[in-house]
């Protein structure tokens, strides 16, 4: 009786939970149907990690019925009823581009919800386009407009007003009516596999795992010189590092301009670093002993140790025509399938298709494979021609 007062309470009134009792109360209501929509609210601009501020939940119903905001900063508040939802394997967790707020939950809680759908990779599985928005999809399936005055508003900060509510509360109702069609389309196309296929490195814990030692991999540099490279992957390990054990923003610590004008210069003490033009903070203290230490790091690596070039971003030397003809094959395909065409391959992929005898990319595998790739390696084998036609192109067999 408790969960169904509760549950015509929130049918009525939109609800903000703040105490544990509460939301063990909501949580135990939402765990007795199929699905939930999640949506969070969070800071990221002056921490590392992000800060949780607001957490939304709607189970299935209409308008604001079964939905509910969840004050993660409330005095008191255990989120562990909310956690136990996450693992209930009976109910569905529904999110829309889902990375950002499951990498909150697994570095906060070590959690990550099972078993989860994201309606942006659906969307694309059931032809709505690339990276597909939350407002294009309520407007086109839900027929509803999303006000979203209130995305870049401090949720850190209490009160909520009336207006943050309801737009915080129509990132879950509406979520609901485009869960239950984007569902719909695909048991009907026979695609749910697709989907499940595509969140697995979502599901992966070791997807939200950010190691220093890898930071240098994401620095984008035009110097191919495996000693600058050296320095700048160990500029980059220290900064990760303090930007993680602080839990400030990297570019606190240093921008990327700088890191590589360190890396090129290689500061070897405190009179060096204060000519640095780039470096706005960090010419003493700490953040300086860091920068020098990983400078004599970077020139320690044996040259047999060297980190090597990135591979080249250029072109794939190949059959640029082969390359040109997988583009209309890839066209077509997306087309006929009704499936957006980078979802299955992307130009990279075709490139390596056309130049490299054994290709390892996605094209090649899964899903991907039956609806494009095999056709693209008997292209590429001289086994089928394209041809062009009033209805469109169509597959030749040799």
């Amino acid at each position: 009786m408790v969960a169904i007062s509760l549950f015509q309470r929130y049918s009525r009134v939109m609800k903000t939970i703040t105490t544990t009792g509460a939301l063990a109360e909501f949580c135990t209501a939402c765990a007795s149907h199929s699905y939930v929509t999640v949506d969070t609210e969070f800071l990221r601009e002056r921490t590392y990690y992000s800060k949780l501020c607001l957490v939304q939940l709607a189970m299935p119903g209409e308008g604001d019925s079964g939905a509910a905001l969840i004050d993660p900063l409330a005095a008191g508040i255990d989120l562990a009823p909310l956690y136990d939802l996450f693992k209930d394997e009976n109910v569905v967790k529904v999110f829309h581009a889902a990375r950002q707020d499951l990498e909150i939950f697994a570095v906060e809680a070590g959690v990550i919800p099972k078993p989860f759908f994201d309606t942006q990779v659906a969307a694309m599985v059931c032809g709505f386009g690339e990276q597909v928005g939350y407002e294009t999809l309520v407007r086109k399936i839900a027929k509803e407009q999303v006000d979203k005055s209130s995305r870049f508003t401090d949720w850190s900060r209490r009160p909520l007003t009336d207006k943050q509510k309801t737009y915080a509360i129509g990132d879950v109702t509406h979520l609901r009516v485009v869960y239950e069609f984007l569902a719909r389309q695909l048991k009907a196309k026979g695609r749910e596999g697709w989907v499940e296929e595509e969140l697995a490195v979502l599901m992966d814990p070791e997807t939200y795992v950010i190691r220093p030692e890898d930071a240098g991999k994401r620095l984008k540099t035009r110097s191919n010189s495996p000693r600058f490279l050296a320095v700048a992957h160990a500029l980059a390990e220290f900064r990760e590092g303090y930007a993680q054990d602080r839990n400030i923003p990297r570019p606190r610590v240093y921008k990327d301009d700088a890191l590589l004008e360190l890396a090129a210069n290689k500061p070897q003490d405190l009179k060096d670093l204060g000519r640095s033009r780039l470096l706005r903070e960090g010419r003493k203290g700490p953040i300086a002993e860091g920068i020098l230490k990983a400078v004599k790091a970077g020139m320690a690596v044996p040259e047999k140790d060297l980190p090597k070039p990135p591979k080249s971003r250029e072109k794939p030397q190949g059959n640029e025509a082969l390359g040109d003809l997988l583009r209309v094959l890839l066209k077509a395909k997306s087309g006929a399938e009704g499936v957006a065409s980078k979802l299955i391959a992307t130009a990279a992929d075709l490139d390596r298709i056309a130049s490299e005898e054994n290709p390892d990319v996605h094209a090649l595998q899964g899903w991907r494979r039956e609806v494009f790739g095999a056709d693209a390696l008997r292209l590429k084998a001289g086994e089928i021609a394209l041809s062009a036609g009033p209805k469109g192109v169509t597959i030749i067999e040799l």
